[in-house]
């Protein structure tokens, strides 16, 4: 399995302590260094069965520069949506888990992260 971070989160940071604490055997990916592309993103979300719109940070200041808030959330959005995300990596939702079964998770609690590995088993 994979975990997308942001060293400085303190939900990535609980994550991987928890990932560390059941022995789990996973890559860690910096997606602010490492940043994904259009087509990874639009993976993750299919994996994830969401929308960008859902794994978006709309509180960051590059989402109210961009007035994030005001955009449609529709299929023709739908783009112009993962392309602020690809050029913009802060407005991705952290930590994001994807699972060895092909799923993946949005890992900000306890419960996700332990939900993320039992698809990992």
């Amino acid at each position: 399995m994979e975990i997308w971070i942001n060293p400085a989160c303190s939900k990535c940071r609980s994550a991987l302590t928890l990932l560390d604490a059941e022995g789990a055997d996973y890559t860690v990916r910096r997606y602010l260094e490492d940043v994904p592309g259009e087509d990874e993103i639009r993976a993750v979300l299919d994996r994830l069965g969401l929308e960008p719109w859902d794994i978006t940070r709309t509180q960051e200041a590059v989402a109210k520069e961009l007035g994030l808030k005001e955009w449609a959330r529709d299929e023709a959005s739908r783009d112009r949506w993962v392309r602020a995300l690809a050029e913009h990596p802060r407005l991705i939702q952290r930590p994001i888990i994807t699972a060895d079964d092909g799923t993946a998770v949005v890992a900000r609690s306890e419960e996700a992260v332990r939900d993320a590995l039992g698809r990992s088993v």
